[in-house]
C-alpha cells in the first residue's frame, strides 16, 4: 500500500493551490489530509469517506479548502482557496482500510497509511 502525495508548492496569500494523495495497493474507507507546521502538532485538514462521499472540514479551513476523491483514479484531492500564511506546513495524506465517523476522523493515530508529505508554503 502506497499514498504518494504531490502538488504542494509557494504561493502568495489570497491564493490557491491543490495538493492530490494517489493510493495504490487497495480501496480504503476514509482519506484524510493532515497538516503540520514547524515545531508545531500535526493536525487534521479534512477528511472524505470513499462510499458516500460524507466530508468532515477543520474549522480552519471551512469555507476554503474542498476535499474531493476520484475513484477510478483511486486519488483524493485537495483545493485550497483564500490561503493564508498560518496555512504553511507540510500535508500529509493518511488513510484508513475501515470508514471513520464523525468524532474519529481527526485523529491520526486512527489511521492506518500515511503518505510521504508535500510542503505547502504561503507567503505574506
Amino acid at each position: 500500500v502506497q499514498l504518494q502525495a504531490s502538488g504542494g508548492g509557494l504561493v502568495q496569500a489570497g491564493g490557491s493551490l491543490s495538493v492530490d494523495c494517489a493510493a495504490s495497493g487497495r480501496a480504503f474507507g476514509t482519506m484524510a489530509w493532515f497538516r503540520q507546521a514547524p515545531g508545531q502538532e500535526r493536525e487534521f485538514v479534512a477528511s472524505i469517506n470513499w462510499r458516500g462521499g460524507g466530508t468532515y472540514y477543520a474549522d480552519s479551513v471551512k469555507g476554503r479548502f474542498t476535499i474531493s476523491r476520484d475513484s477510478a483514479k483511486n486519488t483524493v484531492y485537495l483545493q485550497m482557496n483564500s490561503l493564508k500564511p498560518e496555512d504553511t506546513a507540510v500535508y500529509y495524506c493518511a488513510a484508513r482500510l475501515n470508514r471513520l465517523v464523525a468524532t474519529g476522523v481527526a485523529r491520526p493515530d486512527l489511521y492506518d497509511n500515511w503518505g510521504q508529505g508535500t510542503l505547502v508554503t504561503v507567503s505574506s
